[in-house]
């Protein structure tokens, strides 16, 4: 009962504010004029926010929430000049006094004051400068650092490799191959991420891919893989017969056979001797990840098993850890068709369409409330504004940079961000409102002071 009348009490204080704040608005507009009563309606929310900060408890965001909405409405209102009063006009104008460091004639100089000397005005940087200077301190990757990385990378999959040939030799596996953001010049501020390909050598003819919107999961991100050509060739012919659930190739009791291997069986001390580091696997992930620690980095090795190129279409599925009833279905990987669609867009204009791409990540991985927003996230957000026929150049590069986040924030308002290669997937569908909310303000509030961000 005491809540309920400490929320209608709430309630009645907060029509009361927005009965005073629509008087305000009404009667500023004819007063101050459109520009005024914007500045004066931004204010004024802005006080509105700040008092139901402080008599709503920590719990309710509600207001977070509208604000960021309220605010992003009134952001297309031009931004008048304030007009000079009329005095002001009838002043007359008075002459430029000549600079003391260069006069053009004699003049009487008192002996008893000594000149000061003027500390140099702050430089005002452009947005565009900025970025440049941010993509410079905060992006780029010492091409050392990179090379270390790669090597280590290729060191652990070779060692993997032939740990995987003598513990299954049974299970025929391709050539493990390092690859990622990294080696397409896509990893921002550090060289501490790859990605180590597992494929699966699956028989030709023995197996085919279904639609994950056509299984009992009914997830448009996913695929099966069916084993067919059973009258012909029986269950137990092929060596990854012992994988099937159902009739199906199952990437959660693969994963879970793996994940096993790297835990307990690999001798990483005896590995990480050889190659001058510690390896560990991390055990805190659903996923297969090794932690690797350099005396001059730290580098996170993601083994992802994968089923490239069944099909005519060379779809690259993942085993993932996915929950309900798509656990036993595979994760089809768009990055390396992403990454494809980014590069030729900017070899067709000499585009900066991947250092727009750079900027966003490294913009959202320094700021917290941004975390959420994954590679995935900001690589559609880039291939969506990609795809216009707009000015690329750098010159441009602070107003698209600016564009971005406009399309970011409208599409947390709308709570979806479409695959660019497959429109049915949201992106957005995993985050929560009170995450949306969060991502939301963040964003607008850069929009209107994008020094923040940088």
């Amino acid at each position: 009962m005491a809540e309920f009348s400490q929320k209608r009490g709430k309630r009645r204080s907060d029509e009361g504010l927005g009965s005073m704040v629509d008087f305000l608005l009404a009667n500023a507009r004819l007063v101050l004029g459109v520009g005024g009563a914007a500045v004066l309606g931004i204010a004024t929310l802005a006080v509105k926010r700040f008092i139901d900060r402080a008599t709503s408890p920590r719990d309710e965001d509600d207001t977070k929430a509208d604000s960021w909405k309220e605010l992003s409405l009134l952001k297309a209102t031009p931004h008048l000049q304030p007009r000079p009063p009329p005095a002001a006009l009838s002043q007359p104008v008075l002459p430029l006094v000549p600079s003391s460091s260069a006069p053009e004639g004699p003049a009487e100089t008192d002996p008893e004051v000594t000149p000061q000397l003027s500390s140099p005005a702050p430089l005002c940087l452009t947005l565009q400068e900025r970025l440049l200077a941010f993509e410079r301190d905060r992006v780029t990757i010492p091409a050392a650092q990179v090379a270390l990385a790669k090597q280590l990378a290729g060191d652990i999959a070779l060692e993997l490799q032939a740990y995987f040939r003598s513990k299954f030799p049974e299970l025929p596996f391709g050539a493990f191959v390092p690859g990622g953001p990294l080696y397409d010049g896509l990893q921002a501020g550090a060289a501490d991420h790859v990605r180590l390909l597992v494929p699966l050598v699956l028989e030709p003819g023995l197996w085919s891919l279904v639609p994950g919107v056509d299984t009992v999961a009914r997830d448009p991100r996913c695929w099966a893989v069916r084993r067919t050509q059973l009258e012909f060739c029986p269950r137990g012919s092929s060596p990854w017969d012992r994988f099937l659930v159902g009739g199906y190739l199952s990437s959660r009791v693969l994963l879970e056979l793996l994940r096993k291997a790297l835990a307990a069986s690999v001798n990483w001390p005896a590995i990480g001797s050889l190659l001058g580091c510690l390896i560990r696997p991390s055990m805190a992930s659903e996923e297969l990840l090794l932690e690797v620690q350099h005396e001059r980095l730290e580098l996170t090795v993601a083994v992802l098993v994968a089923v490239p190129g069944v099909d005519a279409d060379d779809r690259l599925l993942l085993a993932w850890p996915l929950e309900g009833l798509a656990g036993n279905l595979w994760l089809q990987d768009l990055y390396p068709v992403e990454a494809a669609r980014l590069r030729a867009l900017d070899d067709h204009d000499a585009g900066t369409r991947r250092r727009l791409l750079l900027l966003l990540c490294a913009v959202c991985r320094g700021c917290s409330a941004l975390g959420q927003l994954g590679r995935g996230h900001l690589t559609q957000v880039v291939l969506r504004l990609g795809e216009d026929n707009v000015d690329w150049t750098e010159e441009a590069l602070g107003e698209r940079f600016l564009q971005a986040l406009e399309l970011l924030i409208g599409s947390l308002e709308q709570a979806s961000l479409p695959c660019h290669f497959n429109p049915s997937v949201n992106l957005f569908s995993s985050l929560r409102e009170e995450e949306i909310d969060d991502i939301g303000y963040a964003l607008y509030s850069g929009l209107q002071e994008p020094k923040g961000l940088l």
